[in-house]
């Protein structure tokens, strides 16, 4: 799914474009314990719990795609009878009124979701009249192509609410404020089948997680059977390694910066893209051999590559570049330069010693003094 299919999925999220059938609950306790479960239509419900519910459901998809959402397959064996991709179809296809299916869900939630402390499931089945377009992109309401049924399930937390004082205005006063139990954001939630070209793709799904480094592994292999990417920051210092393995001693800061110089001239390139800017294999080497890594130093990416992320892994550009800063970092001093301007910054062997020098372009500023910036006439002699 891209951006533009989870925009206008949420745009559904509104008391006057919502088409959500029914809505479904388990609550569970920090022990695995269901406390209550819960199911109606969803349109019966009171206008203000409507509202906090649709808050939840725009919460599940929101955030980055590849950070927080991630697009997921399913593996041929999971369609077949008894897998997950297969159960789940089951379940959308009942519309969420089988009681036996969504007990059996509820079990393999709180089986295969490890959490300290109380949750709640929730999800909802909706079936989604999809508007035609026409050619300008407009959307035509009486022209619809197709229906897209789908089932979000959000798996929320629920804690206690801070302690305080609250006002009591039939006594004029203030009094220890009674905590209650408060449903939070989901922590976790996924979306079947995906809304992929603006149809539904009952090969995969769109999975999303409020941290993005903790990706749930062990839940998603029993619940949904799906293979996960590396995660965000996974990707990011897998990155790194390979930049760092792949020059060894070679690693320097003009190779780097050149590196990270052509990722922003992609990620430019591809602003107006709908689609996420994806780097295989030989899209990195390309990369690599561009911002001057030598051609020694390029034997050695194939392996380095294998091993550190895996042949067939691929790195999304924005998990991986870096558009708001350029930082030079050492043990005693951090620099950070516009990413835009790097050309700024040079390394120099002065006096016998390896120096990093910065233009001082514009005002300067020390610790929030304006300060004049060196001229030939107030700059110190240089000795060598």
């Amino acid at each position: 799914m891209i951006k533009q299919d989870i925009t206008e999925l949420k745009k559904l999220f509104t008391q006057r474009n919502c088409s959500i059938t029914r809505i479904c609950g388990c609550y569970v306790d920090g022990e695995k314990n269901k406390k209550t479960e819960f199911r109606q239509a969803f349109l019966a419900l009171p206008e203000e719990e409507m509202f906090k519910y649709f808050e939840i459901l725009r919460k599940a998809l929101s955030g980055s795609i590849g950070k927080n959402m991630l697009n997921l397959e399913f593996p041929l064996e999971s369609e077949t009878e008894g897998g997950a991709q297969e159960f789940l179809l089951r379940l959308k296809s009942s519309g969420l009124k089988d009681d036996a299916l969504l007990g059996e869900f509820y079990d393999r939630i709180i089986e295969a979701y490890e959490y300290v402390g109380n949750y709640l499931i929730l999800m909802v089945h909706d079936v989604y009249d999809i508007p035609g377009k026409a050619r300008d992109g407009m959307e035509m309401e009486d022209a619809s192509d197709e229906v897209y049924e789908y089932i979000l399930t959000c798996i929320c937390p629920v804690n206690l609410s801070k302690p305080g004082l609250s006002y009591h205005a039939e006594e004029n006063s203030f009094h220890n404020r009674i905590r209650d139990w408060v449903v939070e954001p989901p922590a976790t939630a996924f979306l079947f089948p995906a809304f992929n070209d603006r149809s539904a793709d009952l090969h995969s799904l769109l999975y999303y997680t409020k941290n993005p480094e903790e990706l749930k592994e062990d839940f998603v292999n029993a619940l949904l059977g799906c293979p996960l990417p590396l995660s965000a920051g996974g990707q990011k210092e897998t990155f790194h390694s390979l930049i760092e393995e792949t020059l060894g001693d070679a690693c320097d800061i003009e190779t780097v910066k050149n590196i990270h110089e052509k990722l922003n001239e992609m990620v430019e390139e591809h602003r107006e893209e709908p689609e996420p800017l994806i780097l295989d294999k030989n899209e990195v080497k390309t990369l690599f051999a561009s911002s001057g890594v030598s051609n020694e130093r390029m034997d050695e990416f194939d392996r380095r590559y294998d091993e550190t992320a895996g042949s067939d892994t691929a790195l999304l550009v924005s998990n991986v570049a870096d558009t708001r800063t350029f930082e030079v970092k050492t043990p005693d001093v951090v620099i950070r330069v516009n990413p835009e301007r790097t050309d700024l910054i040079e390394t120099r062997n002065i006096n016998g010693r390896p120096c990093l020098v910065i233009e001082l372009d514009g005002s300067v500023e020390v610790n929030g003094v304006t300060v004049r910036p060196l001229t030939p006439h107030n700059a110190p002699e240089n000795d060598a």
